[in-house]
């Protein structure tokens, strides 16, 4: 399927609730609004509006939200349909939308897949999202939120330059070895190893709070080699 067509999905649960609500993304989302709305809203701002069939006739009347591309969730042109939430106001607006040249039912993640393409989140983000909304328990909720705010892309981009800047220690005492200083003799290469070992057994751990691996064996020893905690001696050869 192709990112250039137009997506729809209801952004709310399945059901009968008192707010139902479709999102819409892509080049023809401005269609939409004028099809089913009659005027495109200003950005950013909640307009109480009707939705009309291809009649003219009210279907429902809500909330519209319009965010222009690339400041919005996915990096396009998204509006947002809030109205009651009954299943069949949503079903009989959501055929409304789907008669609009271009539009197609979204498939699942889709909306984060965009974003991700888009630049809008980070592989770690985009995974976040799914595990905050299967948390299953405070602390992985939190966990979640964290990675989803970037803390946890941080964090590996600072493993990923401390370790970089390692490398260039350890490749010039390789490339030179005849000059007079020796880059790993003073121990601060190994301490400063030692704490990247820290940092990045801290990170394995808080990744696996919030895995649906971790909520499946909650509460239960982690015998498999990939739980195994790295050790200094492994990364530095030592005894």
């Amino acid at each position: 399927m192709s990112h250039n067509d137009t997506i729809v999905a209801q952004a709310t649960p399945p059901g009968r609730g008192g707010v139902g609500i479709l999102r819409i993304s892509g080049l023809n989302a401005k269609e939409v609004a004028q099809a089913v709305l009659g005027k495109l809203p200003k950005p950013r701002y909640a307009d109480y509006l009707p939705f009309k069939d291809a009649d003219g006739a009210t279907l429902d009347q809500g909330i519209a939200l319009w965010f222009p591309g690339p400041n919005s969730f996915t990096g396009e042109d998204v509006l947002e349909l809030q109205g009651h939430g009954g299943p069949v106001i949503l079903d009989l607006l959501l055929k409304r939308i789907l008669t609009i040249p271009g539009v197609r039912i979204a498939r699942p993640g889709e909306f984060s897949e965009r974003a991700f393409l888009n630049d809008k989140l980070d592989l770690a983000q985009a995974e976040a999202i799914a595990d905050l909304i299967d948390a299953s328990s405070e602390q992985a909720a939190r966990s979640a939120l964290n990675s989803l705010q970037g803390a946890f892309s941080a964090r590996v981009n600072h493993l990923v330059e401390a370790l970089t800047h390692l490398r260039i220690y350890v490749e010039a005492a390789i490339d030179f070895p005849d000059e007079e200083i020796d880059f790993l003799s003073d121990g601060k290469i190994e301490a400063q190893l030692n704490g990247v070992i820290a940092d990045l057994n801290a990170v394995r751990a808080e990744a696996r709070q919030g895995s649906p691996a971790a909520r499946r064996d909650e509460g239960s020893d982690c015998r498999t080699p990939e739980c195994r905690e790295i050790k200094p001696a492994e990364c530095a050869g030592g005894p």
